[in-house]
């Protein structure tokens, strides 16, 4: 074997071995807990003597997917109960893939998880492009029955909140004009929960917070190089994270499941805890 050869063989070796050591990271990362990510954010319309309150945001959990077990659903159910917060909200995608059995064979595995979470101003959820291409009805069903609320296009009220659900822009299900309309005459500090951020440009400016996942805040980042796809018509714009313009806040969570690969590299699966309060109420500030 000449010299050349060796040199080459052992490069190689270096290098599959250097792959394996960042799919065996990037797998790790996928099923591991959830990063807890903190963020305080004011609100006008909060009620004169409303304490403020602690909402936990979640998103993507792809049931039926690669790293979706029943067994980590659980698992990040009560790791989100642990952190005892006031209001609960998911935005979307709690199936994986676009087939109506994967929906229904989700159906019972959401339903006795999502009975483990009982916060005490209740648990929100609007649907995922996934859940809206496969069996949406038998998705919000199961949801419902565990005591989750589903809003598509509705509004309620939560504590000091005004809550809109917004139907998912990604499939075509949003109806924002028609649900801030509704959102209006609510009492509270008003909140937008919808799948997509791609509503976010869309926002009139009464309406100061969206909350949002579907991107996976890339879920595969590479050094240097970014995320290699944001599934998002306005692209790094609504990414990921804490994003504020024009007197709005935006947050897009990284969300919890996986899509097409069972791997996330530098954007680990995250719940955010929002403490969100009046204008008058000083708080910590954001940590990401």
């Amino acid at each position: 074997m000449t010299r050349t050869l060796r040199y080459t063989l052992l490069v190689l070796a270096i290098a599959v071995l250097a792959g394996c050591a960042v799919i065996a990271y990037a797998y790790r990362e996928a099923h591991g807990d959830a990063v807890v990510r903190q963020a305080s954010i004011a609100l006008p319309n909060w009620p004169a003597d409303a304490p403020p309150i602690t909402v936990a945001l979640a998103s993507d959990i792809h049931v039926g997917g690669g790293s979706m077990s029943p067994a980590r659903l659980g698992r990040l159910i009560d790791q989100i109960a642990a952190e005892r917060p006031d209001l609960a909200l998911f935005a979307g995608d709690f199936i994986d893939g676009h087939d109506a059995r994967t929906a229904r064979a989700a159906a019972p595995v959401l339903a006795a998880a999502f009975r483990r979470l009982r916060p005490p101003l209740g648990t929100v959820a609007v649907l995922g492009n996934h859940d809206n291409d496969s069996d949406p009805a038998s998705v919000a069903a199961a949801l419902r029955r565990a005591g989750v609320t589903v809003l598509e296009n509705a509004v309620m009220h939560a504590g000091p909140l005004a809550v809109g659900g917004v139907g998912d822009a990604y499939s075509g299900h949003d109806r924002l004009e028609d649900t801030a309309r509704r959102l209006r005459p609510l009492p509270g500090a008003r909140l937008m929960l919808s799948h997509s951020p791609d509503v976010a440009p869309r926002l009139s400016e009464d309406m100061p917070l969206l909350l949002a996942g579907h991107t996976h805040c890339g879920q595969i980042v590479l050094p240097l190089v970014g995320a290699l796809w944001i599934p998002a018509r306005h692209g790094r714009r609504y990414g990921c994270g804490i994003i504020r313009e024009r007197g709005r806040t935006v947050i897009v969570g990284a969300g919890l499941g996986t899509s097409l690969l069972p791997l996330r590299f530098g954007a680990p699966p995250d719940v955010w805890l929002l403490r969100l309060h009046g204008a008058q109420q000083p708080a910590p500030r954001a940590s990401r």
